[in-house]
């Protein structure tokens, strides 16, 4: 199976210097096991929107979006569940 290119927006890098330091560690890891499998068994579709896709890591969701032609995962939002769907 052939790894994906995980692209994180610029805003991400704001997103997660907002985040527990506890927390960043566990993001990471998430997003690096993107590479290999983006939808993996605890990926949820984001309602009403086409291609975005969240994970959980406790309290934060990460949003992405799947470009399977380009074999690219954007990540869009990594942000606590109450504030990610607001920009949405």
């Amino acid at each position: 199976m052939a790894l994906y290119d995980v692209t994180p927006k610029p805003s991400v890098e704001k997103d997660l210097r907002a985040l527990p330091k506890s927390v960043i560690t566990r993001v990471l890891e998430r997003i690096e096991a993107l590479k290999g499998n983006p939808r993996p068994h605890q990926s949820i579709k984001v309602t009403g929107r086409e291609n975005l896709y969240r994970v959980r890591v406790g309290d934060y969701r990460i949003v992405y979006e799947i470009n399977e032609i380009a074999k690219k995962v954007t990540i869009h939002y990594v942000r606590h569940r109450r504030e990610v769907y607001r920009d949405l």
